[in-house]
């Protein structure tokens, strides 16, 4: 049995749930994967979340079951972008110092 590449992207305007933008299965998930990239997306790569999420129709809401996840998943990914809340006071900054 084949495994089907499958990609799942997700839109977050900082106000609502985050809600399913593009999905789709073999070559609609390279293509989608591509145009990604190629925008500088970053890529989080989770079979059985993917799997959830495919279940979902374009333009729906994350189920609240999934927000403490995908908060996790946006949170991690602003720190790699380099954005860190104002509260932190350069908390970063210090333990970037400290390693």
């Amino acid at each position: 049995m084949t495994s089907r590449k499958q990609a799942v992207a997700l839109s977050f305007d900082g106000k609502s749930a985050p809600k399913v933008t593009a999905s789709g299965t073999d070559l609609l998930a390279e293509e989608i994967i591509a145009l990604a990239e190629k925008a500088g997306v970053h890529i989080h790569q989770d079979p059985n979340l993917s799997n959830f999420l495919q279940m979902l129709e374009l333009g729906e809401e994350v189920p609240k079951e999934l927000y403490l996840l995908i908060a996790e998943l946006i949170a991690f990914i602003y720190m790699l972008d380099g954005k860190f809340p104002e509260q932190w006071n350069n908390l970063h900054q210090k333990i970037v110092e400290t390693v």
